[in-house]
């Protein structure tokens, strides 16, 4: 009698979508992520072939799932937008984050930030960006061959892959889109929209006027028996 042997398969392998860890330690910490993500969504809104995400899971290695980091924000240049539970690298052709921003808060030690910075370097990041509110200091990364390098002069330092500008002020960290355009928050976002809006009413509402103050003067030249056709 032949036997026969069935190929052995191999387990699959489940790839958490979360780290158990909360996106941020305080309202600070959660605001900060949020203005650089959705601004950044903004700035690249038009590109279908660049995605944004806060606080995502990327995992760098197939079959490695201890292999992993979730950056505050982090930018992929060449993948498309879309719903992603986790980033897989292998499965989005490879291609690696070339910009991450973490914020620093009070859950933040120094050797935890080491780590991050040691896995940044080792699986390529090419822009690596850390903004303590609290001191109102900004510290970057560059990549310089295999190595990520400090920037020694961070204040007006423009991106070389977003293309956004940085200031540090004497009470905050002002970021500016490649037109000038300035970094804001979702409710100042809300409230120039707010204005926008009502400008426009009002612009409306005085072409209206003009309309009808035309109109109430062809009425009176008709009442008074001029030929509105020979003027």
């Amino acid at each position: 009698m032949v036997q026969q042997l069935t190929p052995e398969t191999k387990p699959e392998i489940i790839y958490p979508d979360s780290d158990e860890n909360p996106m941020a330690d305080n309202t600070e910490h959660y605001e900060w992520i949020v203005k650089i993500k959705e601004n950044l969504e903004i700035l690249f809104a038009a590109k279908n072939d660049v995605f944004i995400a806060g606080d995502l899971l990327w995992y760098p290695v197939e079959g490695n799932v201890k292999t992993r980091q979730a950056p505050d924000v982090m930018v992929i240049i060449g993948r498309p937008k879309g719903r992603r539970g986790s980033y897989k690298q292998w499965e989005e052709n490879n291609i690696i984050p070339q910009v991450v921003f973490e914020i620093l808060s009070p859950g933040n030690r120094t050797k935890e930030m080491a780590k991050k910075l040691l896995f940044y370097q080792r699986h390529g990041v090419e822009e690596y960006y850390i903004h303590n509110p609290d001191t109102i200091e900004l510290t970057g990364f560059i990549r310089e061959q295999e190595w990520l390098e400090e920037i020694e002069e961070i204040n007006n330092w423009v991106s070389p892959c977003l293309g956004i500008r940085f200031e540090l002020t004497s009470d905050n960290l002002e970021i500016y889109y490649p037109d000038g355009r300035k970094f804001l928050t979702s409710l100042e976002l809300n409230q120039l929209a707010e204005q926008e809006h009502q400008r426009a009413e009002q612009e409306y509402q005085r072409a209206e006027q003009e309309r009808q103050n035309y109109q109430d003067l062809l009425a009176k030249l008709q009442a008074k028996g001029i030929d509105i056709n020979t003027l």
